[in-house]
């Protein structure tokens, strides 16, 4: 991990000493800021304190907040806006003190009342998965981080941005929600889905579904990214309807939410290959209504099962 200076060194303190929050405040303090509370409940917070952030103490949110110049929310979404509010409300936020959220989904108008107590808000998401562990502290070097600010704190938030090692790109107030769909649909649900594919290949007797799905997603992930749907390959682009409803057989006995995605997948596959013009209107027909008979058959099943 580089070394990196700050061009302003800040007191820090972090509510949520999670998987994100202590990550982000290690790397601050490994920037040259001076981490001087984190706040966490759980057993598994204080190990990370204790790991990460040696020496830091915890303490209660509104004691982080009284403490610090830059005070870091990394807390859940749903939990956000409840604890701004709260802690404007006691007294705990000032004019000119930075307060950043890290939530994804949240802009900033989560942050109104800080703003109004005449705290500088800022809303800084890192695109990146943590394990809450130093193993994360290299991958957010190079990590994109959706960023939305006032233009008065742009260049404070780009720099902070910057002493996480981290690149800001901007994303407006009213699109901060379709920005983390789009990443939770992207990587949340791809562990599902290669979840579910190496149950499969464990059912099939395959001692190692990892070593077997490594190369193929690793391209897979590779060519989407490089070409976009110019990459689909398999039986639903090339209209191979007979090795769908083969595929559909052979998943009757997996569990219903494995069916049911691998359904709503080849239909979402088979839309995007006859609109890129992969698959004839005719033939993406034919594949819909294996996928709706697949459908149907749940259904059925359900009911009978009633």
């Amino acid at each position: 991990m580089n070394q990196h200076v700050p061009s302003s060194p800040r007191t820090v303190g972090v509510v949520g000493a999670g998987r994100v929050g202590a990550v982000v405040a290690a790397r601050l303090r490994a920037a040259g800021h001076h981490v001087v509370a984190a706040s966490g409940r759980s057993a598994a917070t204080r190990t990370r304190v204790e790991t990460l952030l040696p020496g830091v103490p915890l303490t209660t949110a509104a004691q982080a907040a009284d403490r610090s110049d830059l005070l870091v929310l990394a807390v859940p979404d749903d939990s956000l806006v409840g604890l701004v509010d709260e802690l404007a409300a006691d007294g705990h936020l000032r004019p000119g003190q930075v307060v950043l959220h890290t939530s994804g989904r949240h802009g900033l108008a989560a942050l109104a009342s800080a703003a109004a107590a005449g705290a500088r808000p800022v809303a800084m998401h890192p695109a990146m998965t943590f394990t809450g562990t130093d193993v994360d502290l290299d991958r957010l070097s190079g990590c994109v981080f959706g960023l939305t600010v006032g233009d008065d704190d742009a260049a404070l938030a780009e720099s902070l941005v910057a002493d996480l090692g981290g690149r800001p790109v901007r994303i407006p107030e009213d699109r901060r929600t379709a920005y983390h769909a789009a990443l939770a649909h992207g990587s949340n649900h791809l562990v599902t889905l290669v979840a579910q594919s190496m149950d499969l290949l464990r059912a099939t007797g395959a001692d190692d579904p990892s070593a077997l799905l490594r190369p193929l997603l690793q391209a897979a992930l590779d060519n989407v990214l490089a070409y976009g749907s110019a990459a689909l390959t398999g039986p639903v682009v090339r209209g191979d309807v007979d090795t769908v409803a083969a595929h559909l057989a052979a998943l009757a006995d997996a569990p219903a939410s494995t069916h049911d995605a691998y359904v709503a997948m080849a239909r979402a596959t088979t839309d995007r290959a006859v609109t890129d013009g992969r698959l004839t209107p005719s033939r993406g027909s034919d594949v819909r209504r294996v996928l709706d008979e697949a459908d149907w058959d749940t259904m059925a099943d359900l009911a009978a099962g009633l």
